[in-house]
């Protein structure tokens, strides 16, 4: 599902026009974005939480050379399902 059938999926749900729809999930997206900037946790009780990771500094190897490469230490939003969430995909 990309991000038009989602919007449109929400609008009828919702019974809300595309637009609205729309609206709705930009504010969510960028809500849950600038959150995630500050170092903030974004928990949905019974769907998952969003959060940002550290991810040390390593070695790695370039493929096309096989020479060992310097890997930054970086930041990486991660999401975890919830329980609720993980017992519908699972049925």
């Amino acid at each position: 599902m990309n991000k038009a059938e989602l919007i449109a999926a929400m609008a009828a749900k919702a019974d809300l026009t595309k637009k609205d729809s729309e609206s709705a999930l930009n504010a969510f997206i960028d809500t849950v974005s600038e959150s995630l900037k500050k170092g903030d946790k974004v928990g949905l009780v019974g769907f998952g939480t969003f959060e940002v990771k550290s991810r040390a500094a390593r070695e790695g190897v370039n493929p096309q050379t096989k020479k060992a490469i310097k890997i930054p230490a970086k930041k990486a939003p991660v999401f975890k399902a919830g329980k609720g969430l993980k017992e519908l995909v699972n049925g």
